[in-house]
């Protein structure tokens, strides 16, 4: 029987936000504008230490980013965990984590792209929901929250109610008819093949499996999906639903498949409800939703519903 997943509480007013960096670095300025933003919006801010000590292409060293991941779930006064950034260097961080902590200390964690990489170790090991949407300074530098995402961040964080069904501000499109119930999980296209073979790799047995990604080639795709199938992760899922495929496509030394032939020839054999386009991922209106909970695939009426409630009151 699958362990049954652990719900943070829901955010308050005046809540106390932790602001980590456990991926890119960022430009202080836009960092500090980020925590103003979050404070005009009534919240507490506290910074991580690695937020603002830049190793290279990662926010700090390891040794700190991971600290201050495992300081933020042990400290009784933040109530959630908001990651600053993707970019890269979670994976780097997960055989440091303090799973324990955020197993007895539940609070939302916050983040997409290479945040996947935490939601997927944090969901198999603490048994957390967590929550896969816009970050900070992402936000703060596309001129804020739009409608669609202010609303499914209340939705998924502060309200105890089931978010219901998940909007999306682009088309949906649908690859295969079909229903399929079970936990929604999965997250980057590229940080979930990047687990394959390793003990943090994604369970995707009777689940819903979200995928989505950025900048990466037709035959990139192709061949991610591809390691997929042959793990067994497609066979193996009930449903799939695909978010934004931002700048993903584009010819192999002059030859070109389009990313839809792509989906079909890699996706379609799997017999599987496959439902696309949805507004998930490195886009406008990017929405928040929560990872771990279940959720109903209807591809053929082109609805996503989030059936169950991610937070507790």
């Amino acid at each position: 029987m699958e362990a049954s997943m652990i719900k943070p509480r829901a955010l308050r007013p005046h809540s106390h936000i932790g602001i980590v960096g456990p991926s890119s670095p960022v430009d202080p300025v836009d960092l500090y504008a980020a925590k103003s933003a979050l404070e005009a919006m009534g919240y507490r801010v506290t910074l991580g230490e690695g937020c603002v000590k830049a190793y290279g292409y990662l926010a700090a060293v390891d040794e700190i980013r991971a600290a201050d991941l495992n300081r933020m779930f042990n400290d009784d006064g933040i109530d959630a965990v908001f990651c600053m950034r993707g970019g890269y260097g979670a994976m780097r961080l997960l055989d440091r984590l303090d799973y324990g902590a955020a197993r007895k200390n539940p609070k939302p964690l916050l983040g997409f792209s290479d945040i996947t990489a935490l939601h997927i170790s944090y969901g198999k090991f603490s048994n957390l929901v967590t929550f896969h949407g816009p970050m900070p300074v992402g936000a703060v530098k596309s001129g804020g929250l739009t409608a669609i995402e202010r609303d499914t961040f209340d939705r998924s964080l502060k309200h105890v109610e089931p978010v219901g069904f998940l909007p999306s501000a682009s088309p949906l499109f649908t690859l295969r008819e079909g229903v399929a119930e079970g936990m929604l999980v999965g997250g980057n296209l590229s940080l979930v093949v990047g687990l394959l073979g390793t003990p943090y790799e994604l369970d995707t047995a009777g689940r819903i499996l979200l995928l989505e990604d950025v900048g990466e080639k037709g035959y990139a795709i192709d061949r991610m999906l591809t390691q997929l199938r042959l793990a067994g992760k497609l066979d193996d899922c009930a449903g799939i639903a695909l978010g934004d495929y931002s700048d993903c496509g584009g010819p192999m030394r002059g030859h070109h498949l389009p990313l839809s032939q792509v989906f079909i020839d890699t996706l379609l054999p799997c017999g599987k409800p496959i439902l696309g386009g949805f507004s998930i991922g490195h886009c406008a209106n990017n929405v928040t939703l929560p990872l771990g909970v279940q959720a109903r695939l209807d591809a053929g009426a082109k609805t996503l519903m989030i059936m169950e409630n991610a937070v507790e009151g």
